[in-house]
């Protein structure tokens, strides 16, 4: 069945990227008691938590991103969308192929790559849900003669880049890449690293557009500091992965240059959400509070993540920090204190948009607490990284049993603070699914009657 409602098929793309973010956070918290403790459900090896949490946390990304692009363009924006359909094909040709993957996972089979694990064949159909995504956004957006706003931009320069990223990252298939192991890993890791940047330009898009919607300007959308950002995470998305290859043959001013790069990025994205935070009036931000809430700790958190980056940029800390749980505090800083952040604004902007009345008298208190829970959480958990990370790097002894005891405590409170950070977000996440239910249902029943 397929509704008449243009907006219908992005609500249910957030719906499920809720639904991946809350099993990914899930599979988390269990991978991090197994890293503490091998023998704690020993039939979900770690093998299979891992890239379970990391599939189904990407997958969350990239469908509340989606959901968000397709539900924005024919209801706010006015844009018909090129095919409806289509977007209902996506939609099923993407969970078809999750459940696959899951299936694949949880059977132990493999074949993949980093954040990719599953057997190749089922990245065909995801090759094949892109370009349907793709063809349908430029075909809906080039009806827009005016000026593009820079999100437009963004988007579209993040489906594109998927694209390529995406296929770049399979070349390991070719005996060419896959028979030389430098050549293998320098592939792999620009390819990931130039994926990263092409959601966060999904992302980052969505974060500008609600900005737009929520002050009522779109000033913020056509500045010449948003097309700075614009351009700087272009350039970043194509060159920035270098600071990842600190150990792969390259040139120093490579790995340095790409860093300086991705660090003016995120400074320029932080200045104009602080920037449009001082211009809203106290009525805007009491209108959108829970959307507004977002987009602000997700700025706090690029303003964080940014002062660790800069600090691990440095050749002679890098050398000790690179491969610790530095790193990992510094990939789920972006990821859950930045991209989330940002994703779960949009998830509450178009509640508030679509149940003006309800949302407050609902759910207010509990979102507080939701809230203010995953963000607290969010920076022991974050601290408790780097003290472990600094106790790794630092150790010079060779007994690597009396250096994992060392930092037990900190992987502890890592792991601990995981769980309350993953109640804090399945509260939020509840809320949400169960918000989006309300306004997805009268459509539901209005394409039911008319079948």
């Amino acid at each position: 069945m397929i509704s008449d409602d243009p907006s219908f098929g992005g609500l249910r793309f957030m719906q499920l990227g809720m639904v991946a973010l809350a099993i990914g956070m899930l599979f988390g918290v269990i991978g991090g008691f197994q890293f503490l403790f091998p023998e704690f459900l020993q039939e979900l090896l770690f093998t299979k938590t891992r890239p379970m949490h990391v599939s189904m946390v990407i997958a969350s990304i990239f469908l509340i991103a989606i959901g968000g692009i397709y539900f924005y363009l024919p209801r706010q924006c006015k844009l018909a969308l090129f095919s409806v359909r289509a977007v209902s094909w996506h939609y099923w040709i993407f969970l078809t192929t999750g459940l696959a993957i899951i299936a694949c996972y949880l059977s132990g089979k493999f074949g993949g790559r980093e954040y990719f694990e599953f057997p190749p064949i089922l990245s065909l159909p995801i090759f094949l849900s892109w370009i349907m995504f793709g063809v349908n956004y430029f075909k809906t957006v080039r009806q827009d003669k005016k000026p593009w706003p820079v999100y437009y931009w963004m988007w579209g320069t993040g489906i594109v880049f998927f694209f390529i990223t995406y296929t770049e990252s399979h070349l390991w298939l070719i005996p060419y890449f896959r028979d030389n192991m430098v050549r293998e890993i320098m592939v792999q890791w620009k390819s990931y690293g130039a994926l990263t940047g092409s959601w966060n330009m999904l992302v980052y898009g969505t974060a500008l557009y609600i900005a737009t919607r929520i002050s009522g300007c779109d000033k913020y959308a056509r500045s010449k500091l948003a097309f700075s950002l614009y351009f700087l995470g272009l350039f970043n998305l194509m060159f920035g992965w270098a600071h990842h290859t600190y150990f792969v043959p390259s040139e120093t001013w490579i790995r340095t240059f790409a860093y300086f790069v991705s660090m003016t990025e995120l400074y320029i994205f932080g200045k104009i959400i602080w920037d449009w935070r001082s211009s809203l009036e106290d009525w805007q931000k009491n209108r959108y509070c829970n959307a507004y809430r977002f987009l602000i700790a997700a700025d706090i958190w690029v303003f964080v993540n940014l002062g660790l980056a800069l600090i691990i940029s440095v050749p002679a800390f890098n050398l000790f920090t690179h491969g610790t749980h530095i790193t990992v505090a510094h990939a789920m800083g972006s990821t859950i204190g930045i991209n989330m952040m940002v994703l779960l604004a949009s998830v509450f902007y178009v509640i508030r948009e679509e149940l003006p009345n309800e949302v407050h008298a609902n759910c207010s208190r509990q979102l507080r607490f939701g809230f203010w829970t995953a963000n607290i959480s969010l920076a022991v958990f974050f601290s408790a990284l780097i003290l472990a990370g600094i106790g790794k790097g630092v150790y010079d002894g060779a007994s690597f049993q009396e250096m994992m005891t060392g930092i037990r405590p900190f992987l502890l409170a890592f792991t601990l603070s995981g769980v309350s950070m993953m109640v804090g977000f399945w509260i939020i996440l509840w809320h949400g699914f169960r918000l989006m239910g309300k306004i997805i249902a009268p459509v539901r029943l209005s394409a039911a009657q008319a079948a």
